[in-house]
């Protein structure tokens, strides 16, 4: 896809952003990884694993609302394989968020147990939140911490400039020194992360974009998406996507001078409705892919 040459990935940055969050690693016991439910590789840096190798880790899975819970379910039980709790959200409405505390005290429950041992009744617990750009970080963030935002320069031996939030006492969250962008060489990632609108539209091909929804949209045939654009009585599998978005465009009457289709405006709605969930829940990506 040329418009991805728009979107690059800065190794520069990464740098950067690695350096600064190898270094407060040391201040946190462990990390929250945010990642989007209907994307779950392509919306995470695979660096991070080398990043912050052996730290207790949690899964923050948002919008679950908008992907397939059964393919949420196969993610939860990767994860869980792994010994990583993954928790399905939805950051906007809070759904889920109740579970954040509860699965980091229980990975670090060992920690916790020990610090007791030697005579720390309440432990103050501190967590990192992780996360690319548009993956819902901030929305998280403002959510669970309301307006607990601590003085970053009040605390001993915490990094000047460094945000913190006390989610409650003895509970502590970092949000992530500089941005972790996704890789993008690969242009599927590019895409789907399009797809679910955490790349701007202005620099991609729309309508080469909603063709490329349409080839994953028409092998799922969700009965929503079907019955939204009276598709029962026609043989997409079988059709071309740019025919399909054609079609689309007619049944919504999107015509021009001439009685040709505005294929345009048919990828902007198309796109549109699968944003807002009109089109039935769609995961893209599962374990072991």
């Amino acid at each position: 896809m040329s418009e991805m040459q728009n979107i690059q990935w800065f190794p520069g940055h990464m740098t950067k952003t690695k350096r600064q969050i190898q270094a407060s690693l040391k201040l946190v016991d462990a990390v929250a990884e945010i990642i989007d439910a209907r994307i779950p590789v392509s919306s995470r840096n695979p660096d991070l694993d080398s990043i912050i190798q052996n730290k207790p880790r949690v899964v923050l899975m948002n919008k679950c609302d908008m992907a397939n819970p059964s393919a949420t379910q196969k993610w939860i039980n990767y994860y869980s394989e792994k010994g990583i709790p993954a928790i399905p959200v939805d950051c906007k409405s809070g759904k889920g968020l109740n579970k954040f505390v509860p699965a980091v005290n229980d990975v670090l429950k060992e920690k916790i147990e020990r610090l007791k041992e030697k005579g720390m009744k309440n432990p103050t617990i501190r967590v990192m939140i992780v996360g690319i750009p548009n993956v819902g970080k901030s929305t998280f963030i403002n959510r669970i911490a309301g307006n607990n935002r601590a003085k970053a320069e009040d605390k001993p031996g915490v990094t000047r400039g460094n945000q913190w939030f006390t989610l409650k006492k003895g509970f502590e969250v970092l949000d992530t020194p500089g941005v972790l962008w996704p890789k993008f060489e690969d242009k599927t990632v590019g895409e789907r992360l399009a797809f679910t609108g955490a790349v701007k539209d202005q620099v991609m091909d729309i309508e080469l974009l909603a063709m490329r929804l349409l080839d994953f949209l028409k092998t799922e045939k969700n009965p929503l998406f079907v019955e939204r654009f009276k598709l029962q009585n026609e043989n997409i599998v079988q059709m071309e996507s740019y025919e399909l978005l054609e079609l689309i465009g007619k049944k919504r009457g999107m015509l021009i001078s001439g009685g040709e289709i505005d294929t345009e405006r048919a990828a902007i709605m198309l796109l549109d409705e699968y944003r807002s969930a009109k089109l039935g829940k769609y995961t893209f990506e599962l374990p072991g892919e």
